[in-house]
């Protein structure tokens, strides 16, 4: 015994809700992503049935667009990584003279240091008080 099926073989009534439905999602995304001159635009495009070029020669365009502004970004970005290197050699070059310069200023501290132990024990040993 076959049992009957349940299910209705309509295509025609099955794929025109899906398309509905897509529809309509689509009309709701254009309404909360578009701006209102660009929803115009879409709408006028298909009004009139476009065939698409105006969308591609946009699409390329907005390609074109992004791509100069990432090798732009990238640009800026190198300029400003290569700028902060040289900022921080100077700053490296400027740091190692002030510690040279601080080492040999301790030297000569110390020596002026033993110079006036020199004095302070000839003063001492030759009698001269005060």
């Amino acid at each position: 015994m076959e049992r009957p099926s349940l299910e209705f073989n309509l295509p025609d009534t099955h794929e025109e809700g899906k398309l509905y439905v897509v529809d309509s999602l689509n009309n709701l995304n254009k309404l909360n992503v578009c701006p209102a001159e660009s929803q115009r635009s879409v709408d006028e495009e298909e009004n009139t049935g476009g065939t698409g070029e105006r969308m591609a020669g946009s699409n390329t365009r907005n390609q074109c667009l992004f791509f100069i502004t990432f090798i732009l970004t990238l640009i800026i970005s190198l300029a400003l990584v290569s700028f902060v290197i040289f900022l921080i050699l100077q700053t490296r070059n400027e740091v190692d003279q002030i510690s040279s310069r601080l080492l040999s200023e301790k030297k000569n501290i110390e020596e002026l240091k033993k110079i006036n132990n020199i004095i302070l024990k000839h003063l001492n040993q030759s009698g001269v008080k005060e």
